[in-house]
């Protein structure tokens, strides 16, 4: 009953930009927290920034001062963009958000993932 659905990754050279996009759909009532997570072959899923539905923002050490997360409520849409990307930053990149929908309360929903990566 709820999408998310992601878009913007690719390829990009080190030290370039790219802005992810994920938009929500679906018989939703109140999208809370969004965020996104990444994980990279052969580790673990790691958190890289969230926000709040007030804007506020969590950002991983990693990405601090390079990336930055922003949501257009009306849009139901989150972003991220990210600056001075590194080959370290070579993932896929997750949409994450805490809704609620006229069936049912607060739930955790996850995107299909986009492909980020950095390389020369």
């Amino acid at each position: 009953q709820v999408q998310l659905v992601e878009s913007g990754g690719g390829l990009v050279q080190p030290g370039g930009s790219l802005r992810l996009s994920c938009a929500a759909s679906g018989s939703i009532f109140r999208i809370y927290a969004m965020g996104w997570y990444r994980q990279a072959p052969g580790k673990q899923r790691e958190l890289v920034a969230t926000i709040t539905s007030r804007g506020i923002t969590n950002y991983a050490d990693s990405v601090k001062g390079r990336f930055t997360i922003a949501r257009d409520n009306a849009k139901n849409t989150v972003y991220l963009q990210m600056d001075s990307l590194k080959p370290e930053d070579t993932a896929v990149y997750y949409c994450n958000a805490d809704i609620s929908t006229y069936f049912s309360g607060s739930e955790d929903y996850w995107g299909q993932g986009t492909q980020v990566t950095i390389s020369s």
